[in-house]
């Protein structure tokens, strides 16, 4: 069966934002984007047009955006439907809602991968799992990972844990992520902050351009 419906709950904003734990800055040229879980299986069991998935579509393009044009790797990570498992397969099995249409783990049209852009399919929720997103990272001497998509207190919260373990500096978005409930998703929030960076997405694209802006002002001072 399909996935249950998720109730609408308001995206949170820079005032609910947990207390951080580490001091990390941003750096686009050591960054990539990972994009986890965005497919119409799981955004179609959202309110359409409402939060948190109005907002959830619209900054994760934001991010995908200024990562393409600062030349940051872009990582989407999509979940075959056969492989559902553990607490996503339970709600899918209870679930009164209509079958998966046959694209249903496709990423959504609005986000759908670019040439030059890289796709993983990801067997558990956390996407280093089973994948080769650490060897895409370390290839491409990338040691901090922006993690936005679904679901915060699962892909998005083991995925960023994973990469702190491996010395991956995760930041996660926190308006550019979803979840079941609000309340999982600040439970979400607050364990990623214990060992990783969480910022609004305004915040971290201006973070970003920031950066740019005195790595290239310093360029052109030394010449």
């Amino acid at each position: 069966m399909g996935f249950p419906a998720i109730e609408s709950y308001p995206m949170p904003d820079r005032s609910s934002l947990p207390a951080p734990h580490v001091a990390w800055t941003i750096a686009p040229e050591r960054t990539a984007l990972l994009i986890h879980g965005m497919q119409n299986q799981f955004i179609d069991a959202f309110p359409a047009g409402s939060s948190p998935v109005r907002e959830l579509v619209e900054n994760v393009a934001a991010l995908r955006g200024l990562a393409g044009a600062l030349g940051m790797p872009v990582v989407f990570s999509a979940e075959p439907v056969e492989l559902r498992n553990g607490s996503l397969k339970h709600r899918a099995e209870t679930s009164e809602g209509p079958e998966p249409e046959p694209d249903a783990t496709a990423v959504i049209e609005r986000l759908a991968p670019r040439p030059g852009e890289h796709l993983l399919r990801n067997v558990r929720p956390n996407a280093f799992l089973r994948s080769h997103l650490g060897r895409l990272l370390r290839s491409q001497g990338r040691d901090q990972l922006i993690v936005c998509g679904l679901y915060a207190h699962l892909g998005v919260l083991l995925t960023a844990a994973d990469a702190a373990m491996n010395d991956i500096q995760p930041f996660v978005v926190a308006d550019a992520v979803a979840d079941f409930s609000a309340e999982e998703h600040t439970m979400a929030l607050r364990w990623v902050a214990r060992s990783g960076v969480v910022r609004t997405t305004d915040g971290l694209l201006r973070e970003l351009l920031l950066h740019r802006e005195r790595r290239n002002t310093g360029s052109n001072g030394r010449a």
